[in-house]
């Protein structure tokens, strides 16, 4: 428990309900003392936490789009550059479906799923207390908003973009950056899943 408290910065203060979880900073302490002192003082800590958010998905989401205009303006229309050897290219492909190629004829709803996965992690942002929790948002949010603006401004029209891929290994589909985030983020939410950490800043103590 001790390392679980480190990861996310919480006191181990079982809730007022005894459910065998605990709270994040202020939560027990206002049932405990019956002011709203504790709760002023997590505030600023809550909204640490969704700056951090924020600034990955800022920095997640500028990395994806300034690569893809790389790729776009000096390596489309043009031969792959091997990076290692047939291992690893950069070949410059337009994805009309899902991460790393698939779904092809359903572009416009994936661009639906993009959009709706941007407003539920804006929504639970209000509610985070967990700096692990923020990284892992922040990288499916800026994953999503990458490919998102793919979907938006790139041809052949509105909502119905196909996405620039340019990581080509050998033997795999050719994904981005944007999805590199994406599936990072995803990985992480199943570990922090898998120790009980919520992103609230309570732990589960199974």
């Amino acid at each position: 428990m001790a390392e679980a408290e480190r990861i996310i910065g919480t006191p181990d203060t079982p809730d007022a309900a005894g459910n065998g979880r605990e709270r994040p900073d202020g939560a027990a302490a206002v049932g405990a003392s019956g002011t709203d002192e504790p709760a002023a003082a997590g505030r600023p800590r809550g909204k640490r936490r969704i700056a951090v958010l924020f600034a990955v998905a800022a920095f997640a989401y500028a990395l994806d789009l300034i690569s893809k205009m790389i790729v776009v303006a000096k390596l489309e229309h043009h031969p792959p550059i091997e990076i290692i050897g047939d291992w690893l290219k950069f070949e410059a492909i337009r994805n009309a479906g899902a991460a790393f190629g698939f779904g092809e004829a359903f572009t416009v709803i994936f661009t639906m799923i993009a959009a709706a996965v941007i407003v539920v992690i804006a929504r639970l942002a209000r509610k985070l207390y967990s700096l692990p929790w923020a990284i892992a948002l922040g990288l499916l949010l800026g994953g999503a908003l990458g490919n998102l603006t793919d979907r938006i401004f790139r041809a052949p029209g509105v909502f119905e973009g196909a996405v620039v891929d340019f990581i080509a290994p050998k033997h795999f589909a050719v994904f981005n950056l944007a999805d590199s985030a994406i599936v990072c983020g995803g990985i992480l939410i199943v570990l922090l899943s898998f120790r009980g950490l919520d992103p609230d800043g309570t732990v589960h103590k199974d």
